[in-house]
């Protein structure tokens, strides 16, 4: 069996306000392409399929048209839902969906239910763990202490464990969970100083999902391999810029008679590249080098002594995907007396407006020209308060 492990499409999400529903289409057509010619049996998306509990009206069609032509192209599909999803609106017609072989696993009622999937070699078990957020899932299981994440994987895990043995199939099928939360090697026992949390939820070990061939992980927006069979496969597009260097795309996961056979990333395009230019902004307008990137989303550091003015309208006449700054003027030398001190160390006005200049432009005080400026105007009151 051929599975592709996606997840995090978060549709609707925006990118510095600008709309990401045309450029998450194109790559999800591109997966669907990549479904078809890499004969893929099932599509996981392992939660957040929506950015928002309350999805614009506009995004459903990008999820509905997905999952269609991902159905057309021969595989089976299953959805979580994320801590972003509204499980009940991402659920609604869930079992009407399913007899069409896209299956919507949003209620924890279903945990240690499988979805099962047929192959050449028999059947592989398909747990589907929508977000559990500890608070709102106790009521499921009275009498389970229920605190944390790892808590709350850990038994929601210990079900599809015992569902596996109460088959008697611990080792004879095939399967596979699909979680949406932290993950990391870490073990409560060995204790931390504090809450390890990612998005607002806190860690769980990788002990918690012993047992199924692989598990398909989503929340994390960056592929990671935990362990060879615990992966997360990031999201589709980018969110931020401190996502730029990480690659897009999702695992190709294939299972043969006994098991995880083996693992291998797919690439999906992207829509538009990020880049990050660090200069003047004098720089950045003026260098033939940084042409090649008008048509990429830019994250522009301004180095400059002295904040400019008007700089983001200058940036985008040249850069119009430019879609922050950052001001990082040079380090200004180092001086042990603080801001006070130096005022009042000030021996005559234009050495206190020396020192203010330094203080609110890194360290780049009155030039020569102000300096001459500053003494015309000093006089010209002077002379002033005499005739008068």
């Amino acid at each position: 069996m051929r599975i592709l492990h996606t997840s995090d499409w978060h549709i609707g999400r925006t990118f510095h306000g600008h709309s990401t529903l045309t450029a998450l289409a194109s790559v999800l057509d591109a997966m669907v392409e990549e479904v078809r010619a890499r004969g893929v049996d099932v599509v996981i998306v392992s939660g957040d399929v929506f950015d928002s509990a309350t999805p614009a009206a506009a995004c459903y069609p990008v999820l509905g048209g997905a999952l269609s032509r991902l159905h057309a192209a021969g595989a089976r599909v299953i959805v979580t839902s994320g801590n972003h999803d509204s499980a009940a609106r991402l659920g609604f017609l869930a079992e009407f969906a399913g007899g069409a072989g896209v299956h919507m696993v949003t209620d924890p009622a279903t945990i240690g239910t499988p979805i099962a999937i047929d192959d050449e070699h028999g059947t592989v078990l398909f747990y589907g763990l929508p977000y559990l957020e500890p608070t709102l899932v106790r009521g499921h299981w009275p009498g389970v202490e229920l605190r944390t994440q790892a808590q709350t994987l850990t038994h929601a895990m210990s079900l599809v464990r015992a569902d596996l043995v109460a088959r008697g199939a611990a080792s004879a099928v095939r399967s596979v969970a699909i979680a949406h939360c932290f993950a990391a090697g870490i073990e409560p026992s060995q204790g931390v100083e504090r809450d390890i949390q990612a998005g607002g939820i806190d860690v769980v070990p990788l002990s918690a999902f012993d047992g199924p061939d692989y598990v398909a992980l989503g929340h994390i927006h960056g592929r990671a391999e935990l362990t060879p069979r615990i992966r997360y496969s990031g999201a589709p597009l980018f969110f931020s810029f401190s996502e730029q260097h990480k690659a897009r795309g999702g695992w190709i996961v294939d299972l043969d008679a006994a098991g995880l056979s083996s693992v291998e990333w797919m690439p999906l395009p992207i829509p538009r590249a990020l880049v990050t230019l660090t200069g003047t902004l004098d720089e950045l307008l003026e260098r033939d080098e940084y042409e090649q990137h008008r048509d990429d989303w830019v994250c522009a550091i301004l180095t400059d002594a002295t904040p400019p003015i008007d700089p983001m309208r200058k940036l985008q006449a040249r850069f119009p995907g430019c879609a922050t700054l950052v001001l990082q003027p040079p380090a200004r030398e180092h001086d042990e007396r603080d801001y006070g001190q130096r005022v009042r160390a000030a021996k005559s006005d234009a050495e206190l407006v020396d020192v203010f200049l330094q203080h609110v432009r890194a360290g780049e005080g009155l030039s020569s020209d102000e300096e001459e400026l500053f003494r015309e105007v000093v006089q010209e009151q002077a002379n002033a308060e005499v005739l008068a």
